[in-house]
């Protein structure tokens, strides 16, 4: 029977490690379907580990991935496809808004012969009314560069093992797994879901954390915002070419522009876009410093086998 590896990034969860696998257990045993459990600790400063520890002891089929400290979202996903041995793996958050029964719908279309099947959201949930805008103004860039619709795509995705090892294949450090998912091809197919209300704790996204997630996805998947620097540029030396005719009639006109007032907001204008500009070129220099450094995307310090002990390991 093919085995189903579930990866649950796991980041200040303890409320919910037991009930993730209790939901998990009773969904996928109720469908006869073989399957493990692969949690991620990304750097959990509560309880976390110590409640993946203890439902590892009771169930061979948990495996638990600890990291160093804390390497984001991505990273945790990315090792827990490296350490998943499933013959197709699911990926779903650990607060159970990603439904456990929806991965038996996705199960079955891997049956049928598809290699990638995108959990599609029916609603948001319960999100506030900044969240959900500036997570839809952010998809819709997305989706206007990777022509593909992201506004309703999320993380829950289960992938063919071939899909697994292309996407464990690419070398750049910094991967958007929602994206690069869908950009890396094959048979897809989509389910839709409803987002459930978190069961337990708080949401660990911030203001600032969802726009520097933003940000730094969309710098490491596109160069567009280099584009738009020579947009900025372009408007800028219009704006400025218009000046200067419009100087130039006042002059022979007799009538000589007054004040420097629009010399100054010109001035501000450009000189603003040229920091911007030099900002966006910045940070993708950032981005190709992290890369030509060829440190690892993360750090496991422990991995712990179900019921079988614990190791050290790195990756």
């Amino acid at each position: 029977m093919s085995l189903l590896s579930v990866v649950i990034p796991a980041f200040n969860e303890e409320q919910m490690i037991s009930r993730m696998c209790d939901e998990v257990r009773r969904v996928l045993e109720g469908a006869d379907i073989s399957y493990e459990l692969v949690f991620v600790n990304d750097g959990s400063t509560d309880r976390t580990a110590e409640e993946i520890s203890s439902q590892a002891a009771k169930d061979s089929r948990i495996t638990g991935v600890q990291f160093s400290r804390n390497f984001g979202k991505e990273a945790a996903i990315l090792a827990g496809l490296a350490y998943a041995t499933g013959d197709v793996t699911a990926v779903m958050d650990c607060d159970l808004q990603h439904p456990p029964e929806t991965l038996v719908k996705m199960y079955r279309k891997w049956q049928e012969g598809f290699q990638v099947i995108e959990g599609i959201k029916k609603n948001r949930g319960e999100e506030s009314i900044f969240h959900r805008e500036s997570a839809g103004f952010f998809y819709r860039i997305m989706s206007g560069i990777m022509k593909v619709d992201m506004e309703n795509t999320s993380d829950f995705k289960m992938l063919d093992r071939q899909v697994v090892k292309t996407v464990l294949s690419m070398p750049e450090q910094k991967l958007f797994f929602r994206a690069i998912s869908s950009w890396v091809g094959y048979q897809t197919t989509t389910v839709e879901f409803e987002v459930h209300e978190r069961a337990a704790g708080m949401s660990k996204w911030t203001v600032g954390s969802l726009i520097r997630y933003a940000f730094t996805n969309i710098v490491s998947f596109t160069t567009i915002p280099l584009q738009f620097i020579s947009i900025a540029g372009g408007i800028c030396f219009v704006g400025s070419l218009v000046l200067i005719i419009y100087s130039l009639v006042q002059y022979f006109r007799g009538h000589a522009v007054e004040g420097y007032t629009t010399t100054i907001l010109v001035m501000l204008l450009i000189g603003s876009a040229i920091m911007l500009s030099l900002g966006i070129i910045g940070f993708y220099i950032a981005r190709i410093y992290e890369e030509v450094r060829r440190r690892p995307r993360y750090i496991v310090s422990r991995i712990i086998k179900g019921n079988a002990g614990e190791t050290n390991d790195k990756k």
